[in-house]
């Protein structure tokens, strides 16, 4: 069943993990290092201009944001991994990140984001590998490709990152813009097949 994504509506918005409501639907989950762009590929798969709100500032993402898609739920985690904020943000953010994955959810998809110009960080290494421990199923959406030379750019790019993400093991990994909207179509639907899967 395909996802209108036309009628994607935010439903609320948790400060702490206790607040977040049992699953009723597939979730299909978004994180990433906080300046990676995860609200502009959003509103792209979306194919919605300000829905997932857009900052300039890296981090603004402070809540467990859901969004209902009627067959299933999106959730915008907060971003993780800027400098510029205090340590007890930062381990606000830890807490709601893995306060949302170690509960027992209806876990469809999580999309890890990692930006394609930049080496893979021991961050993001260590979302995937807990991802891995809790087998909950991921793939990684590497974003802003549009700020590569070319296509074989990106390719080589991604050859590279995908080595240094080996304990990801057999990930899908897709390069995507949100400015050109390269691989949203096929983001788009790895999801809507995670999505049918789940709800098998």
């Amino acid at each position: 069943m395909a996802i209108n994504y036309q009628k994607v509506a935010f439903t609320a918005s948790y400060g702490l993990p206790s607040q977040v409501p049992a699953s009723t639907l597939p979730e299909v989950s978004f994180v990433g290092r906080s300046n990676v762009g995860k609200s502009s590929i959003m509103n792209k798969i979306f194919n919605r201009k300000r829905l997932v709100k857009v900052s300039n500032t890296p981090g603004r993402t402070q809540n467990i944001n859901f969004f209902n898609a009627g067959i299933a739920d999106f959730v915008d985690l907060p971003g993780y991994g800027y400098a510029k904020v205090a340590k007890k943000d930062k381990d606000r953010w830890r807490t709601l990140i893995e306060g949302y994955f170690n509960q027992d959810r209806r876990f469809a998809l999580c999309c890890v984001l990692i930006d394609i110009r930049h080496d893979v960080s021991e961050l993001d290494k260590q979302m995937i590998s807990f991802l891995l421990a809790r087998e909950i199923p991921f793939m990684i959406v590497f974003t802003k490709a549009d700020k590569m030379s070319s296509k074989s750019a990106v390719r080589r790019q991604m050859a590279k990152l995908v080595k240094q993400l080996s304990a990801s093991g057999d990930a899908v990994v897709v390069a995507t813009s949100s400015l050109d909207g390269t691989g949203i179509d096929d983001v788009r639907t790895l999801i809507e097949d995670a999505i049918a899967q789940a709800r098998a």
